[in-house]
């Protein structure tokens, strides 16, 4: 996903995106003097590119301004080449503003999620000026969004000490070492709990208000009656009285335990199916879905394939919804884990945070156990695999050997799990590292391969952004769908949903624009190191 532009202070090209206090002042100064003094030799071709960047930058054009640092940085390395070929030791000048391109670029790299990219380009920035606070700056906020706040926590800690007086890097260091102490508590908790939490809640004991006139969920009842009353009275922003929010999940557990890793799904030749990619809480523009392609029915199914919940602040009234209409057609509505339903990006981008003001803990733990039960891939009609991220780190991967991950936990640091929440297509062939730091980036000759293993016909997965909501590649024997349209309110992209007819298995693409929401911004309930990151 891409954010929106930072505060003046935040700019690319400053020297520190810390809060402006005179020795900062000092330091930027001396930045600009810098500056200047680049801007009269041979690596004036690379200021000319960094002030594109910035530009770019300012208008959320992250991709490009991505082009114009790398420019800046090539420049620079091919002035210092040039440079070499005058001095007796064969070394040429280094461009002495290298560092500030690289951390420009790493900051575009964190707007769009590319946290494995940050964290090498604020490295590089650390290497060529080890006492510029904004190298550690970016690399910690890197390591936060990766879900590595011990990595962040040392970042923070040499921020503190290049910059001893600056407030918000003190804030920065303390927030972080909260975070630390939370998991140490939580994972000393978890570790002295013997059951589930769905084993020793007790709905039994909650009441309900003698003034609430909402939808009434009763377990073994669930119609579709009872999901179009609910989608209303949460589309009035109301929420579900707390005993049925609870019953819903707890239902859910139950429905869930019941399947399996890969789900296999049928369509008869004389009917449709429709696959949704990321929702990320915008509960307006899932309705939106159904307005436009009809309600979910066992004449009219769906798969919604991850990351239903974080980032827009709606996520509860989505994910209730969605379980909502799993349990009243538990054939006709799938749906498939994506890296968010995991406790460590709930707990940055918002669903804990959000649950927790709209009910309670001890829901978000429920949610969390549900979460780790739901199938991490389908496969329709024995011809197209869906999965929310992508592929793998080998060869030949086997649709049996993927039956037998064992899916009910939080992702591991690698394996089969974690590359399906998290890998992404790249053009070519081959793979690369991540740019996300997780997963893999994979060719067309990694789906080729996995493809003619399992006689496959077409992946479908979801996991990125895109302009007009989907994106066909590998000579389009993969489709990625993307179902947020103007992701976080920001980014002006369509959203998308897939269907197939059950005879042909043809993908048909249809786009659509975002539908207004109540005033609430994205990221309300983030981790708020996190959203000021953003600028949210």
């Amino acid at each position: 996903g891409l954010w929106p532009c930072p505060p003046p202070s935040c700019e690319p090209g400053r020297a520190s995106c810390l809060s402006e206090k005179p020795a900062q002042i000092a330091f930027e100064q001396e930045v600009d003097r810098q500056t200047m003094t680049v801007e009269d030799s041979p690596f004036a071709a690379a200021e000319k590119f960094k002030n594109e960047g910035n530009e770019h930058f300012k208008k959320n054009n992250y991709t490009k301004a991505i082009v114009a640092y790398t420019l800046a940085i090539q420049a620079s390395e091919d002035a210092t080449d040039e440079g070499g070929l005058d001095t007796l030791d064969g070394a040429g000048q280094k461009n002495p503003n290298i560092q500030i391109y690289y951390a420009n670029r790493a900051f575009c790299h964190l707007k769009m999620e590319s946290y494995g990219s940050a964290v090498s380009d604020a490295t590089k920035a650390i290497e060529a000026k080890p006492d510029f606070p904004k190298g550690y700056y970016r690399r910690g906020s890197a390591f936060l969004a990766l879900g590595r706040p011990k990595d962040a926590l040392k970042d923070f800690t040499q921020l503190c000490k290049l910059a001893p007086t600056d407030k918000d890097a003190r804030e920065r260091l303390k927030s972080c070492q909260k975070q630390v102490q939370q998991e140490k508590f939580a994972a000393a908790i978890a570790s002295d709990r013997t059951k589930p939490i769905s084993e020793t809640i007790d709905v039994g004991n909650m009441d309900v208000d003698s003034q609430y006139d909402g939808p009434v969920y009763v377990t073994g009842k669930v119609t579709p009656d009872f999901c179009k009353e609910l989608m209303e009275w949460q589309r009035q922003e109301k929420t579900i009285a707390k005993k049925y929010a609870y019953q819903i999940v707890l239902d859910m557990i139950q429905l869930l335990k019941n399947l399996t890793t890969l789900v296999d799904i049928h369509v008869p030749d004389d009917k449709e199916f429709t696959v949704c990619g990321d929702v990320h809480g915008q509960y307006y523009d899932l309705l939106n879905i159904w307005k436009i392609n009809g309600l979910p029915s066992e004449d009219n199914p769906y798969l919604f394939n991850g990351d239903f919940v974080d980032r827009g602040s709606f996520s509860t009234e989505v994910i209730l919804m969605l379980f909502a209409w799993k349990l009243c057609y538990p054939k006709a509505m799938n749906l498939s884990r994506g890296n968010h339903e995991t406790r460590n990006m709930n707990k940055l981008y918002g669903f804990e945070g959000e649950v927790t003001k709209k009910f309670d803990e001890d829901l978000y733990t429920l949610f969390c156990e549900a979460f780790c039960l739901l199938p991490l891939c389908h496969v329709i009609n024995s011809k197209v695999f869906v999965v929310h991220g992508g592929l793998f780190s080998t060869d030949n991967v086997t649709l049996d050997a993927i039956r037998r991950v064992n899916r009910e936990c939080e992702p591991p640091d690698e394996g089969l799990m974690t590359e399906m929440l998290w890998s992404d297509p790249q053009p070519g062939k081959g793979r690369t590292p991540s740019k996300r730091g997780v997963g893999v980036a994979f060719g067309e000759d990694v789906t080729d391969n996995f493809l003619k293993t399992n006689k496959l016909k077409l992946v479908i997965r979801s996991h990125e952004m895109k302009e007009e909501g989907y994106e066909e590649e590998h000579s389009g024997k993969l489709i990625t769908v993307f179902s947020a349209p103007n992701y976080c309110d920001q980014m002006g992209n369509k959203g998308a949903f897939i269907r197939l007819n059950g005879k042909t298995l043809e993908p048909k693409m249809t786009s659509f624009a975002a539908v207004p929401h109540p005033n609430v911004r994205p990221m309300q309930y983030a981790n708020p190191m996190l959203g000021s990151l953003f600028g949210m």
